[in-house]
């Protein structure tokens, strides 16, 4: 679908182009020049007191019109950045409310393209407004239908009853350390990812520096009585090292990190069941360590196969019955809405699957084209369902995991997702994933270690955020650690000076 536009200017192109999206999958949008359009959108916005943005869209194959008119008043005065910033999304809603009359398609997420909806509704709170005035507010001014408010709202009471404290955290930090191996790399995955088989001396030289960034981090925060709320290891899958890789790791932190046995969660992911064992389990145990994840995506062998996993349904289960009989109280499994091949049929027996072993927690992810992954090159080999299979499997889900005593925790949302649908995290009641929730709201620094990992540093006080990413190649980690680190804890000092 090619759509050009006319009457506005280029800073309008990008938020335009992301509602296009949303309807089309392979779409190009371009400001006042573009050969062989299919659509035309004509735009002219007045500006007295408010906003007012008239919007003629032209079907060139089927010469239809579909006109909308949307009036926004604004509290800003006009030509600030905030007065231009909703101009823009006065245009979004007018362009939206245009292409939902040309396609049929309704957008319950309106206009929001963002990761992270619920935030949103928790800065309305914030207000010292009522909730009725919140979800008025964003179905005005986002066209967000009724359900998806009150999915946000149900997640952020969830939310505040599992850290009352959400929003006073600053004085703390959370702890991200990125493992970049696994068995073998999913075909959806743009995680750093990279196969463990052959690459032992790399491995060797990329704990050396994360033991070295952990020590030094941890010294950092010691010396600055700044405690740790949570600990998460992720990656890849951070079981791809040996039990022994894992003790010493381990050993490394609970002696580098300050206050641990204070810390509120310490979750491993051990996604990939093939990397599961005794002794890694029993190492686990040895550092008190119990919230992992266990990740079938599926418990279809020839998805498994497809999308590049290469253990067994059985192997899954397996794993799953020998973590619990070794003492794992609080297991996560994650499961992913439409993967190639699957419909609603294959899902409803995932989910039946999945009912055996009832895990603590369940995050059911969309599946998402990354524009790096394997699988967005080679669209045409991975046929994935339609919108309105995706639609029902998610309702599915819904329905199962309210009957089976699952509550939604968070969510987050992606670009090129399939149905303009939405990843959530359900537990049982206080299971929830505190690190889950506390980087969705970004209420906290998160001090990212490791390969691949990004660092999010939450400015105490304004709440400004600043991002800071370690190399996602083993290789450039290995030869720039200590750089990296050494930048990592100049920016934590210029961020936290105000304590020192």
């Amino acid at each position: 679908m090619n759509i050009l536009i006319k009457g506005l200017d280029e800073t309008f192109e990008y938020q335009l182009q992301l509602i296009a999206n949303l309807f089309f999958e392979q779409c190009t949008l371009n400001v006042n020049e573009l050969d062989q359009p299919d659509l035309i959108g004509f735009f002219t916005i007045n500006d007295d007191e408010k906003i007012v943005v008239s919007t003629k869209l032209v079907d060139l194959k089927t010469d239809q019109e579909y006109i909308i008119h949307h009036e926004k008043k604004s509290q800003f005065t006009s030509g600030t950045k905030e007065w231009e910033k909703e101009r823009r999304h006065a245009a979004s809603y007018a362009f939206l409310s245009a292409l939902q009359q040309l396609t049929g398609i309704v957008q319950k997420w309106g206009t929001l393209t963002g990761i992270r909806p619920t935030k949103l509704l928790h800065n309305q709170l914030k207000q010292k407004i009522t909730k009725e005035e919140a979800h008025s507010f964003l179905k005005t001014n986002y066209m967000i239908h009724q359900e998806k408010i009150d999915l946000m709202q149900t997640i952020v009471d969830t939310q505040l009853r599992a850290i009352p404290d959400l929003f006073s955290l600053q004085d703390e930090v959370s702890i991200y350390i990125g493992i970049p191996y696994c068995p073998t790399k999913c075909a959806y995955c743009t995680f750093p990812a990279y196969a463990i088989q052959g690459r032992q001396s790399s491995v060797s030289s990329f704990l050396s520096g994360l033991h070295y960034e952990i020590r030094e981090i941890g010294k950092w925060l010691k010396e600055n009585g700044i405690n740790i709320t949570t600990v998460y290891f992720g990656g890849g899958t951070p079981t791809s090292i040996t039990a022994e890789e894992m003790d010493v790791l381990y050993d490394e932190l609970y002696n580098a990190f300050p206050n641990m046995e204070s810390v509120r969660e310490v979750t491993v992911e051990a996604g990939r069941p093939d990397t599961i064992t005794v002794d890694k389990l029993n190492v686990l145990k040895k550092w008190n360590i119990d919230r992992i994840s266990i990740n079938p995506q599926s418990y279809i062998q020839e998805t498994l196969k497809a999308i590049g996993r290469h253990h067994t349904v059985e192997e899954t289960v397996e794993k799953f019955k020998l973590a619990r009989e070794m003492g794992m109280n609080n297991i996560n499994m994650d499961l992913i809405i439409g993967l190639p091949g699957e419909g609603l049929k294959e899902f409803e027996y995932t989910l039946s699957e999945t009912e055996k072993l009832m895990p603590e927690s369940l995050t059911i992810h969309t599946l998402s084209f990354k524009r790096a992954s394997e699988m967005t090159q080679n669209k045409e080999k991975y046929k994935v369902a339609d919108r309105l299979e995706v639609e029902r499997m998610m309702n599915l889900a819904s329905k199962w995991t309210k009957d089976n005593n699952y509550t939604p925790y968070y969510l987050y949302r992606q670009k090129n997702i399939l149905g303009n649908l939405e990843n959530i995290g359900y537990s049982q009641p206080g299971r929830e994933s505190l690190y889950n929730i506390i980087i969705m709201e970004e209420q906290q620094t998160i001090i990212g270690l490791g390969c691949g990992a990004a660092s999010k540093l939450v400015h105490p006080e304004t709440r400004k955020i600043t991002r800071f990413a370690n190399p996602k190649d083993p290789k450039t980690y290995n030869e720039r650690f200590m750089h990296y680190t050494t930048e990592k804890i100049r920016l934590l000092t210029e961020l936290y000076k105000r304590k020192m």
